[in-house]
């Protein structure tokens, strides 16, 4: 691996980004849309509409080159205005050639594109874990420049459908979402613990990027407090904080998570994958697989099989 625990964090969990179509709309509108297992991106290419969350609270208002992700947890509404009772993405009418819908009887005002980010095959959880329910990356965002870049690709590649498309089109959403994780990057606060925040913490992030470049090392919280400028009990505390586990927790849940990859996607001995995330025993390995994962290493490798 890296010392890069972004790229690492995208890679480990397999994830990738597709984009599933959108909508032109205009009057009165609502549409009601649903993460499921997966991350749900909308970026509003044109106009301005309402989010509106199934907890209530305020109408989240979004403006020309925003784009939301939502953790997929619970659904949510796009609405011209509070009231109007929504239709479900399921039932609406799609062009299968654009694979865009087309909402209201207005004048079409307002377009929007979607996609998700398909967490299924490490079952979702490194990556949702680190993110709160919606972020809201607005149009004068720090890295609005390079998105609303992307956004202006995707929507000519949906338009235009020329050779290539469905390729150009998963990458460009890739590479929107990778922007995305950037802006949480520069707002700590508005994470949840986990490996993304850590992350952010700029004196936490020479540990991390040690335990993600060298997975299999034996590290002591010694070691790593060393990495970090700190004493011991301090850079403790601070990553706990931050990660919301201890160190040497995180450790093992990056090396089950590393494990995981490698079941999935290789047919290496167990043993010797053991050895490649610090195991000397595969009994040992074994043990702290399926306390970690919930199932043992061999029974993860037939089911991700059966999978595919």
């Amino acid at each position: 691996m890296s010392a890069d625990p972004l790229s690492d964090a995208l890679a480990v969990a397999d994830a990738r980004s597709v984009l599933s179509g959108g909508f032109t709309a205009g009057g009165d509108w609502a549409i009601n849309l649903r993460g499921r297992d997966r991350l749900k991106v909308n970026a509003l290419v044109r106009g301005e509409c309402l989010l509106l969350r199934e907890a209530g609270g305020e109408p989240v208002r979004l403006a020309e080159g925003d784009i939301v992700v939502s953790d997929g947890a619970k659904p949510y509404v796009l609405c011209s205005r509070p009231g109007i009772r929504p239709l479900d993405s399921a039932d609406v009418t799609v062009d299968p050639v654009t694979r865009m819908a087309r909402l209201g009887d207005g004048e079409a005002d307002v377009v929007c594109v979607s996609g998700h980010i398909d967490l299924s095959r490490d079952r979702g959880d490194l990556l949702r874990r680190a993110l709160p329910e919606l972020v809201h990356v607005r149009a004068d965002a720090a890295e609005a420049g390079a998105l609303r870049w992307l956004i202006g690709q995707l929507t000519a590649e949906m338009t235009t459908r020329r050779a290539g498309v469905e390729f150009a089109s998963d990458h460009l959403s890739q590479l929107m979402f990778v922007q995305v994780m950037r802006v949480c990057l520069t707002d700590a606060e508005g994470l949840p613990p986990g490996w993304l925040r850590a992350l952010a913490d700029e004196r936490l992030a020479p540990a991390l990027r040690l335990m993600h470049e060298h997975p299999a090392h034996p590290w002591q919280l010694e070691e790593l407090a060393r990495a970090a400028a700190m004493s011991r009990t301090t850079f403790a505390v601070r990553f706990k904080e931050a990660a919301g586990v201890p160190p040497l927790t995180y450790l093992l849940n990056w090396r089950m998570s590393l494990a995981a990859r490698s079941l999935r996607q290789d047919t290496a001995p167990v043993a010797e994958l053991a050895r490649s995330v610090g195991y000397t025993s595969e009994s040992a390995f074994s043990n702290a697989f399926k306390r970690t994962v919930g199932v043992a290493p061999r029974r993860y490798r037939e089911e991700a099989t059966a999978r595919r």
